[in-house]
């Protein structure tokens, strides 16, 4: 049951990551591609912004391609808590911890998840344990 729990939470944080950098990257789900992403990037001091927002976007969508499949588990939380830890010290610091205020309470939880599940390990329903077991 620890590999479907593993599972479950690999799938959910992994869709969820592969969404967002897909966001950034192309536009897709409401998202404002490189250029409109990377315009908000420069406003809060990101430069450069397109740059910035292609990295975050691709950190965000191999880290949840790879995370959703359990393949390369702890590279796939490092590119997820990278992007979290930039989106925690950039964006969400200022306003506190709670998530109603836009604080980091929200991508902490992501960032933990990432690490927790990357210490470990996928489970024995992934890329990881089918290649390297």
């Amino acid at each position: 049951m620890v590999s479907v729990g593993l599972l479950l939470m690999r799938l959910v944080i992994g869709i969820a990551f592969i969404g967002h950098g897909s966001q950034k990257l192309f536009g897709w789900f409401g998202g404002y591609g490189p250029k409109g992403t990377g315009g908000w990037m420069e406003s809060i001091g990101i430069k450069p912004g397109v740059l910035m927002a292609v990295m975050a976007g691709l950190m965000e969508l191999v880290g949840g391609l790879l995370f959703a499949a359990g393949l390369l588990t702890p590279v796939a939380a490092v590119l997820i808590a990278a992007a979290m830890l930039g989106a925690i010290v950039k964006v969400h610091a200022p306003n506190g911890f709670w998530s109603t205020a836009n604080g980091i309470e929200f991508p902490l939880t992501l960032l933990a998840v990432a690490v927790g599940v990357a210490l470990a390990g996928p489970g024995s329903i992934s890329l990881d344990a089918l290649l390297f077991n």
